[in-house]
């Protein structure tokens, strides 16, 4: 697996957010297609929340890329 990680400035960002900010999503309705399908894995675990606060040290899982939030 392919690591990334995205540095944030704020206390969080949200899963959609994250999906198209690193590029693995072109537009908010792909990643919300894709969250809801259950191809995406917060912290190992399937994640169906598009507005999943994430916070530095959660990774998420997609297409064989791990994302890490620092």
């Amino acid at each position: 697996m392919e690591n990334q990680q995205i540095k944030i400035t704020t206390e969080y960002i949200k899963l959609e957010q994250l999906l198209k900010l690193s590029s693995l999503c072109q537009t908010g309705g792909e990643a919300k297609n894709i969250i809801l399908d259950g191809l995406v894995k917060v912290n190992s675990e399937v994640c169906l929340q598009r507005g999943k606060k994430l916070r530095t040290g959660d990774k998420v899982e997609l297409f064989e890329k791990v994302l890490e939030v620092v």
